[in-house]
């Protein structure tokens, strides 16, 4: 990540986050260690689903970090970019399947005959 285009994410400006609002910086922390546990999902699987989302997001500090610890988990180079590229056809995907509400504003969404 480019130190010119994102600020740094350090421990001060952690610090001032959990300062700033403590009650609710600590529920998130819970939730999210939670969220991100052990359970019907493997946390490798749960981090794979993370990298595809921060992916479709496009928020790079999420990027960054669930890339890592998906690898950190047992992930693979492999398994993360597979990840990515699902994330990458449904974001696509989302463009064609609305492409419903723009051929039904056309006035497009009654079958035509064909010739």
């Amino acid at each position: 990540m480019p130190d010119n285009l994102y600020p740094a994410a350090t421990a001060a400006l952690g610090a001032r986050r959990r300062e700033l609002a403590p009650g609710v910086h600590e529920a998130f922390d819970a939730f999210s260690r939670a969220v991100f546990a052990e359970g019907a999902l493997p946390e490798k699987t749960k981090q794979l689903i993370a990298v595809a989302v921060a992916h479709t997001t496009q928020c790079p500090y999420c990027i960054d970090g669930h890339t890592k610890l998906a690898h950190r988990k047992g992930a693979t180079a492999e398994e993360i970019m597979e990840a990515v590229w699902v994330a990458a056809e449904m974001r696509a995907g989302g463009a064609f399947a609305h492409s419903t509400i723009a051929l039904h504003a056309l006035g497009e969404d009654t079958p035509q005959s064909a010739p």
